[in-house]
């Protein structure tokens, strides 16, 4: 009678509990560098007069969709040093026949693939930086992409223009591309 070998496939099932581990480990340190980013724009952007109801009015921070990020981002806004103050608001469902509700936001994370579309074309006319995981379809004005297992970032600086929004030349510098008037249009 022929020795029985060990079945690998339920070596392999019993692993991919352990497999998971690290990859739920290297997402969540994913959103928190993506957090830290959020808040750290702010005080890079400019925005139209327009985009604030009042002078001492705060930078709104939108996490339009489902939000990855948990309490990280509430601590890392806590900690910008923009000269406004910024305050993170959480838009669970969205209603894109309402662009009152999203033009509130100067930025708007959108990482939902569903409505990722509909939230960008709403905004594409309004002063709001909206930005754009990795992996979505549509790409807002700041587009986050991993590039060597690190976080990085695009700038539509076109984009952004059209809507009266200017980027200091130092986020410029750190963004990986940037499209600029007349590019990619």
């Amino acid at each position: 009678m022929p020795q029985r070998r060990p079945r690998r496939w339920i070596w392999g099932l019993a692993l991919l509990p352990m497999m998971a581990l690290p990859l739920r480990a290297q997402t969540q340190a994913e959103y928190s560098v993506k957090a830290i980013y959020l808040t750290k724009f702010a005080p890079f952007i400019e925005w139209p007069n327009q985009a604030f109801a009042s002078d001492s009015a705060p930078i709104t921070l939108c996490v339009v969709g489902e939000d990855p990020f948990g309490n990280v981002l509430d601590k890392a806004a806590a900690a910008s040093t923009s000269g406004r103050r910024l305050t993170v608001r959480r838009i669970a469902t969205i209603d894109t026949s309402d662009p009152a509700a999203l033009s509130k936001c100067q930025i708007a994370y959108v990482n939902d693939p569903l409505t990722g579309l509909d939230v960008i074309d709403v905004l594409k006319t309004k002063p709001v930086v909206t930005v754009t995981d990795s992996g979505m379809r549509v790409r807002g004005v700041i587009s986050f992409v991993m590039q060597d297992n690190h976080v990085r970032f695009d700038i539509d600086d076109a984009l952004a223009e059209k809507n009266g929004i200017h980027f200091s030349s130092k986020l410029l510098e750190l963004a990986r591309t940037v499209t600029r008037k007349g590019e990619g249009q």
